[in-house]
């Protein structure tokens, strides 16, 4: 049995990754703050001796990096904090699966791009408008300085089930049930991805050993308004409790936004059997969790 280092498993795809590998391969789950997996090992993924010491006692084949600082708000305001994390950790990690010569799948973020064009491809040049999508795009290059046998994949607006940490979905999810009228943002653009999803697309990439860039989101663009009417009909909530607002009338966003950043996936749905999700598909998959 491979063995299968997983970085973040107390996230909310780390945690997916664990439970989607854990009949094929040896999982070694790992974290930083708060375990949520038995057998869960400490990693500070900042500390590069630290992680050279567990690579070594470990020696994984495959590591899927998806331990990162994704408050884009707090990126912008511990600017010293997100780089260690997205770009000095995941050098490091990189390092690591270097020196033991591990499969290295890395999960990066359509942050990376401006939000002026939309359906970003692979060959589109990156250029970030915040600090986390500068400090995640710095990432992606100490992969591909450091480690030979590598993966990338970008993805948008993780969504899913998680013990205690909320997302969009569950925001959305949460306010409605309490019968709260909510606003969300009409000119804002992604595609939304179920965790559950991506994490059988990044196990399925380092099974067959693809290399190079990848985007691996859903498959359908969507504003977050209409994204958040579809939550409230797919869980039989009241969609009328959603109320549209621009991007400009937002006081709360510390970070600029990217207006458009969602990803064009034509190319790894080339390569896998595993294919991105619409938003109906995904929904209905979160849904199917909730009932089991």
């Amino acid at each position: 049995m491979q063995k299968l280092l997983i970085t973040g498993t107390s996230g909310l795809l780390g945690n997916k990754i664990v439970k989607a590998a854990k009949h094929n391969y040896e999982v070694l789950p790992t974290y930083n703050t708060k375990p949520l997996h038995p057998n869960s090992v400490k990693l500070e993924i900042t500390n590069l001796t630290e992680a050279l010491k567990v690579f070594n006692k470990l020696e994984p084949n495959i590591v899927i990096h998806t331990a990162s600082e994704t408050n884009v708000d707090k990126c912008e305001i511990e600017k010293e904090h997100a780089w260690k994390t997205n770009a000095e950790g995941t050098r490091n990690i990189a390092e690591a699966c270097q020196k033991v010569n591990a499969k290295l799948v890395c999960i990066s973020t359509d942050y990376v791009f401006d939000g002026e064009k939309g359906l970003y491809d692979e060959e589109d040049k990156p250029n970030p408008v915040n600090y986390y999508g500068l400090t995640k795009l710095e990432g992606e290059k100490q992969v591909i300085k450091h480690c030979k046998n590598y993966a990338i994949l970008r993805t948008s607006v993780l969504y899913g089930w998680h013990p205690w940490k909320q997302n969009f979905t569950t925001w959305i999810i949460n306010q409605l049930k309490q019968g709260k009228e909510i606003t969300v943002v009409n000119d804002h653009y992604n595609t939304p991805t179920w965790a559950g999803n991506l994490a059988e697309i990044a196990i399925e990439v380092a099974e067959r050993n693809l290399q190079g860039m990848y985007h691996a989101s859903g498959r359908e663009r969507i504003s977050r308004y209409e994204f958040a009417k579809q939550i409230a009909r797919t869980f039989n909530l009241n969609a009328d409790l959603v109320k549209p607002v621009k991007m400009s009338q937002l006081t709360a966003w510390v970070a600029k936004r990217p207006k458009d950043s969602s990803l064009n996936t034509g190319k790894i749905q080339k390569q896998l059997k595993t294919k991105p999700l619409n938003i109906t598909e995904g929904l209905n998959k979160m849904k199917e969790e909730m009932e089991t």
